[in-house]
């Protein structure tokens, strides 16, 4: 008899555990002009629902864990949650000021949202999203990323020139490094040894020691890096240029340009797809996304969306 339901259990266990695996991938795209996110079936590039989000959405973090996808609203002060599942707005948490970044941690069970006028990073749990903490941070604090092993948070303080490593074990600032002009968003990679940060008005990407925030190198991009996405195995950086309407291709052994791409107009938010080979881009003006094939260095689809698309930060579950 214990066998037995031990045998049911295990199967119930491993339904479960495929079905996570076998997830649809989603794309939500934030459009702020809109008031909307775009919800895009990555397996076949089509926008299959359009999600009303007041307050301007910009940001947007990806909580698979809880099946929950979280859009900042600078002008909602704070942060909406939408069911991945139900695709259905089922929250809106106050944060204050005007929130711009945001990301949920490795675990799913806090998130963390950037206040660009308070220069705060307010912590929330998320099951009934009640505030843990709010740490002081730099100036303009904007692009955020957790290291993969859920010790550190990184901030990107746009007006300090600077980045902050948070220790999430005891919620303070460890660390804090001078980068280029201006930072915006950050990437950090599958090993959790580098960290890059496009450098908005200093048109590079600076390379830094995930660890203690040491600077390795300075890589030349496109006008005015925004945001950046990992492919390939993490061979590969891609930066969005939003003053050219280009992607910057960095190679990350040489660290060095090997190509820039053309997309749409403005091009922002950048995420990579669960198969480490497509790049999806958010372009603002064109309201448009573009898909980018990492290995042939080509667009290969241009989805519709919604007007104003930033999609600032992870958006793909």
């Amino acid at each position: 008899m214990n066998i037995k339901k031990s045998l049911i259990a295990l199967s119930i266990t491993s339904l479960v555990f495929s079905a996570e695996l076998i997830a649809e991938p989603y794309a939500f795209i934030t459009n702020q002009i809109d008031n909307s996110v775009s919800v895009v079936d990555i397996d076949n590039n089509k926008v299959i629902k359009a999600i009303e989000v007041s307050g301007k959405p910009v940001g947007v973090a990806v909580n698979p864990k809880n099946s929950q996808v979280y859009i900042s609203t600078p002008e909602g002060n704070g942060f909406t949650v939408i069911d991945a599942d139900k695709m259905a707005v089922i929250n809106k948490v106050k944060v204050g000021g005007a929130s711009l970044g945001i990301v949920s941690d490795v675990n799913g069970q806090r998130v963390f949202v950037a206040d660009w006028y308070e220069n705060t990073v307010s912590v929330f749990e998320t099951k009934n999203f009640n505030l843990i903490k709010t740490i002081t941070v730099g100036k303009s604090p904007s692009g955020m990323a957790v290291s993969p092993d859920n010790r550190w948070l990184y901030v990107a303080n746009r007006m300090d020139d600077s980045i902050s490593q948070i220790d999430l074990k005891t919620l303070r600032i460890r660390n804090t490094t001078k980068v280029g002009a201006h930072p915006f968003g950050l990437t950090v990679d599958s090993k959790g040894e580098k960290l890059y940060s496009a450098n908005v008005e200093s048109n590079d990407v600076s390379v830094l020691d995930a660890i203690n925030l040491k600077r390795l190198a300075i890589v030349k991009s496109g006008s005015r890096p925004y945001a950046s996405a990992l492919a390939l195995n993490d061979s590969r950086l891609f930066v969005t240029n939003q003053d050219d309407s280009t992607v910057s291709v960095i190679d990350t052994a040489s660290l060095k340009e090997i190509a820039q791409i053309e997309v749409g107009e403005k091009p922002e938010g950048i995420s990579t797809a669960p198969n480490d080979k497509h790049i999806y881009v958010a372009n603002w003006e064109d309201s448009t996304v573009s898909v980018i094939d990492a290995e042939t260095l080509k667009v290969i689809k241009t989805i519709k969306t919604g007007e104003g698309s930033r999609a600032f930060g992870l958006f793909i579950r």
